[in-house]
């Protein structure tokens, strides 16, 4: 269990999962929070991380922080997206080593399945085939940092752990069109194409690829589950063990904004994998298991998405 006059450090807490984990941690008392805006710590600085952890010696770290984004954003920018998470997770988990710090928790994702892998991925299928090309920048950025932990939990006898959670959406997500992934994506078009009267809103790929989606506010508390009691060496998968075709996930979102228009799938666009479903059976047995069902974080994200409108 997490010492709560201690301190722990949320790397990424203005993003989508860390804000949600920073709230889930006040939730349940938790008040010795760190956190550094990327204008106060720039993660890729190695110098600059290294002197942060001299100084402040946290003694939990969760590595929320990452560049992320949908298939158009990982197929537009590869090099950045391997460069920059590899230099962010070697320098936060590195520091961690060289300071002394108690626990640390890497958030993968569950791209680092092979493109090929059986369905549902069970945690041993990991590195058993290659990855879906259009995310293969990242897979192998998360990939690194998972063993880079795994490594370090081996060599050095430190509690350092990571977990793979599936998709994520939630209040606030990132609703730029460019690099968001897709259940964002398709709740701003559809919004912006109700405001517009549009008649149609065109969706990449045929329709038929299924994922699975995890509420936000749900891996914040299997984050601080796993923080308190998980000590295994081996990642997790973190789901719901639940998927969804992406055209059953955009006549939801259809419904959620109120876009009376069609859907038009553009078959000459990648679908990605075809199908991404995590076992999740492993930490359920273990004692945790995800709540929220897919409506209703729908209905939640698109009510915080309209309230920042104005």
């Amino acid at each position: 269990m997490m010492n709560k006059d201690s301190k722990i450090y949320i790397a990424g807490h203005n993003g989508l999962v860390g804000s949600a984990i920073v709230r889930k941690l006040k939730q349940e008392g938790f008040e010795n929070l760190l956190v550094r805006t990327r204008e106060e710590l720039d993660l890729l600085d190695q110098r600059a991380v290294d002197g942060f952890f001299a100084e402040e010696k946290p003694a939990y770290v969760i590595l929320a922080a990452a560049r992320v984004g949908g298939i158009k954003a990982n197929m537009t920018y590869p090099a950045e997206f391997l460069y920059e998470n590899l230099q962010i997770q070697n320098n936060v988990i590195w520091s961690a080593l060289k300071h002394d710090t108690e626990k640390f928790l890497f958030l993968g994702s569950s791209c680092i399945y092979p493109k090929a892998s059986p369905q549902p991925m069970k945690e041993e299928y990991f590195l058993d085939g290659k990855p879906e090309p259009t995310n293969e920048a990242y897979a192998i950025a998360k990939i690194a940092g998972m063993k880079l932990c795994e490594k370090i939990n081996a060599e050095y006898g430190r509690n350092f752990i990571s977990c793979m959670p599936t998709n994520i959406y939630g209040p606030g997500d990132n609703f730029d069109l460019d690099s968001s992934h897709v259940i964002p994506a398709l709740m701003r078009r559809m919004h912006e194409a109700k405001m517009a009267n549009t008649p149609e809103v065109v969706i990449w790929g045929s329709g038929e690829s299924r994922r699975e989606f995890l509420y936000v506010d749900d891996l914040a508390d299997a984050v601080v589950w796993l923080m308190n009691n998980y000590d295994g060496k081996d990642f997790l998968n973190v789901g719901t063990g639940e998927d969804v075709s992406i055209k059953e996930l955009a006549v939801l979102i259809k419904g959620i904004t109120g876009f009376e228009g069609a859907l038009v799938f553009d078959t000459t666009k990648p679908d990605g994998m075809p199908k991404k479903l995590l076992d999740v059976s492993k930490l359920e047995t273990l004692g945790w298991k995800a709540d929220t069902k897919l409506e209703q974080g729908l209905s939640s994200t698109h009510e915080h998405f309209t309230s920042t409108l104005g």
